[in-house]
């Protein structure tokens, strides 16, 4: 095991293993722990009581965050040419059709989020080798694939992201930066538990929320108490 540096020893010092945080006491101690020369993404991960592998426990979604991710997202809307205005009014980073799946067929994958429309997802089919393992296929239940191609870039934009559980039953996602302000990290953190809350699967028993832990890049993990939150 790596030893820990003297920052890393006095983050894990400033952190009671035995209590289990508030959400407003955990969002003020990340930002204290975190001694990393740039701004960090702060991160939450939650342990759900489910069994992925089953279809009816699935856990995936999407949550719009009140103060935004702090990341500037890069959009690359597929659109028809008598959509382009209205992506770009929007704020789509890159905008077009045939030229863009071109671009990707050579291995142009630099952006974040792609937003289409119904009528061109048959196009983006044979590129699914390519967006799939980056996470860059759009779907129609993240809102990336609609009619509606202003209103999806400009949520995108805004702080919008989905989230899905992943094969050992936690939602892991980027909540914000460490220059957000403790409330602005906590209004957050509560906006996706929330969620989550309202999507729990009703084949799941027993506990659903078996443990929330949130942190920063390069900083250990403060735990809620999920009963607090």
């Amino acid at each position: 095991m790596a030893r820990l540096t003297k920052k890393q020893k006095e983050a894990h010092g400033k952190i009671d293993r035995n209590k289990m945080y508030s959400l407003e006491e955990a969002s003020a101690l990340v930002k204290e722990i975190t001694n990393v020369k740039f701004d960090a993404s702060v991160d939450l991960a939650v342990r759900l009581g489910v069994d992925p592998r089953k279809a009816n426990q699935m856990v995936r979604g999407v949550v719009t965050l009140p103060h935004g991710t702090g990341k500037d997202v890069k959009v690359l809307a597929l659109v028809t040419p008598d959509k382009e205005a209205e992506a770009k009014e929007a704020g789509a980073d890159y905008v077009g059709l045939n030229e863009y799946l071109d671009k990707i067929k050579g291995g142009w994958t630099d952006v974040d989020v792609i937003v289409t429309m119904p009528s061109v997802m048959g196009k983006l089919g044979p590129l699914g080798r390519i967006l799939g393992p980056r996470g860059l296929m759009p779907n129609p239940k993240t809102g990336t694939v609609t009619m509606d191609v202003g209103k999806a870039v400009a949520d995108v934009k805004g702080g919008k992201i989905d989230f899905k559980v992943d094969k050992t039953g936690i939602v892991h996602a980027a909540i914000g930066k460490v220059s957000f302000s403790a409330d602005k990290i906590a209004g957050n953190a509560k906006e996706l538990i929330d969620t989550l809350v309202k999507l729990k699967p009703a084949a799941a028993k027993g506990v659903y929320m078996k443990s929330i832990h949130l942190s920063s890049t390069m900083s250990p993990s403060v735990q809620l108490d999920p009963k607090a939150v």
